[in-house]
């Protein structure tokens, strides 16, 4: 794909970015129709994980030979497994532990800081530098986050942060490091090379996983949508998705971009009505509106911010 220049290279970039985010809002109530519930399981969390990474690998596979891919580079084989780990295997099975717990809603609202925790990565990793008022926000969506859990977990009868929440915050912070990481070698690779690599990375793993895994349906019977869940999170949230995520970040700037993920928790909590039968409240879009009103007024102070006199 030929790149864009100038002002048409930022603008492609955001529809990209958006286009990926479109496709990643639809994880949520996928992943929670393969898993089911935790008093109505269906395929595992680990099962999920592995296989999505495998189908997203055999696909990998056939797309890199199509194209006569060669090897990448040898200094590019750290930051493809810091992304492998973060988005291929780290964020799927978090995630799916987490939506036996808890509704996709209720993870929308959680993973909705997304975009401040990958700009905080893009500026730690990549030395982007930002404005203090961005920090100041990264902060406040933070303790959002914090503070909608911890109400959601007082109303169910229990006292703290769940531990879905937990492992959802993580999931979060791992899949930020994966895109940004991934953004990284997405100049030197293309972006659709940097996905491909990533899931060829994870199939001597992922593929005899799953095989080892493959629940036995004849015992414990799996509806038909749950598979159909699999095979969204395994083709899209797994494989197409990241074709125009990272060349949005690539060509519209990671600090940028990731912003644009801002729209995510409110797609997920609109594709979670017809897919799941979730229903909306005030709490959660609330908290919701909160939150990305944060990453709003983030994304304003997201320039770098000027260099001391004296230094480039």
């Amino acid at each position: 794909m030929k790149a864009p220049q100038g002002e048409a290279r930022l603008v492609a970039g955001f529809w990209l970015g958006a286009l990926g985010v479109t496709f990643f809002a639809i994880t949520l109530p996928a992943t929670r129709l393969a898993t089911g519930s935790a008093a109505d399981p269906q395929l595992s969390p680990a099962f999920v994980t592995v296989a999505r990474a495998a189908l997203a690998g055999a696909l990998s596979v056939l797309f890199l030979l199509a194209t006569r891919t060669p090897w990448p580079r040898r200094e590019l084989w750290w930051p493809l497994l810091c992304a492998t780990a973060g988005n291929v295997v780290g964020y799927p099975l978090l995630l799916g532990l987490a939506l036996r717990s808890v509704t996709a809603t209720h993870a929308a609202v959680i993973t909705a800081l997304g975009p401040l925790v990958t700009a905080m990565a893009a500026a730690f990793i990549l030395g982007q530098r930002a404005r203090p008022a961005f920090w100041a926000c990264a902060v406040v969506g933070g303790a959002l986050v914090l503070v909608f859990a911890w109400l959601r977990e007082t109303q169910a009868g229990g006292f703290g942060l769940a531990g879905a929440d937990a492992l959802l915050l993580v999931a979060v912070v791992v899949a930020s490091i994966g895109y940004v990481y991934g953004a990284q070698v997405t100049p030197a690779l293309g972006a659709e090379r940097v996905i491909c690599w990533m899931c060829v990375l994870a199939l001597p793993f992922s593929l005899p996983a799953t095989l080892w895994l493959w629940p036995d349906t004849v015992a414990e019977p799996v509806r038909a949508a749950s598979w159909w869940g699999l095979v969204y999170v395994g083709v899209f949230s797994m494989w197409a998705s990241f074709f125009a995520w990272f060349r949005g970040l690539d060509w519209g700037g990671a600090l940028r971009v990731s912003q644009v993920q801002l729209l995510q928790p409110f797609l997920s909590m609109l594709f979670a009505l017809p897919l799941l039968g979730e229903s909306l409240d005030a709490v959660s879009i609330g908290f919701a509106l909160a939150v990305v009103a944060t990453v709003f007024l983030a994304r304003r102070f997201a320039r770098p911010a000027a260099a001391p006199e004296g230094r480039p």
